[in-house]
């Protein structure tokens, strides 16, 4: 069964379809289009933290993450010094991995250089593919692609880190630039880029 139909009628898959939290951000957020400097980092920041972990333990974290990093403002993240790495470590409210803290800063200062060139949003979604994505079942997902390597790779070359092609294919999903939503699903097409099928607009 590709889907499962929820008690209001809807049909969704079945990650999005037993807890209330991800059944919100699976019909509200999930795979709308994002196209602001903030919005773009953060899901790029919680994306690199999610790494290894599962997404519902990141969604229930993401207020106390957006208290933490200053709501995500790239200038200010990028300004971050040793003691607030230390607050970060010592804040139970937020996954403490240093690594992970010390790569959101790192891409907080590559955000802001990234300006002088366009800027996060127009380099993010010169990567979107010509064709998206048509799952019937969840086998049927993708974990990476082509445009997904390619963005992870010029990402890199700008300074940013826990960008792997995976995570970015996921950023992809979640930022509306490929709809990965099944065939069944009540949410397929709803983000308006793909609204027509296959191909841009």
């Amino acid at each position: 069964m590709s889907v499962v139909v929820g008690e209001d009628g809807l049909a969704r898959p079945a990650w999005a379809s037993a807890d209330p939290l991800l059944r919100d951000y699976y019909d509200t957020e999930w795979g709308m289009p994002v196209r602001d400097e903030r919005g773009i980092f953060e899901r790029i920041s919680l994306e690199a933290f999610q790494s290894g972990l599962s997404w519902a333990i990141i969604l229930r974290k993401r207020p106390a993450f957006r208290v933490a990093f200053h709501d995500f403002a790239p200038d200010l993240v990028a300004a971050y010094g040793d003691q607030d790495v230390d607050r970060l470590l010592d804040d139970a409210g937020i996954v403490r991995n240093r690594r992970k803290i010390l790569a959101t800063i790192a891409n907080a200062r590559a955000t802001v250089a990234l300006r002088s060139e366009g800027g996060l949003v127009d380099f993010v979604w010169s990567f979107q593919p010509e064709r998206s994505p048509e799952p019937q079942t969840v086998d049927d997902v993708p974990t990476s692609s082509p445009e997904s390597v390619a963005l992870s790779k010029a990402l890199r070359s700008k300074g940013f880190t826990f960008v792997g092609p995976t995570t970015m294919f996921a950023l992809m999903e979640a930022i509306g630039m490929v709809d990965t939503h099944l065939a069944d699903s009540h949410r397929r097409g709803s983000s308006g880029v793909w609204a027509t099928g296959p191909g841009r607009r």
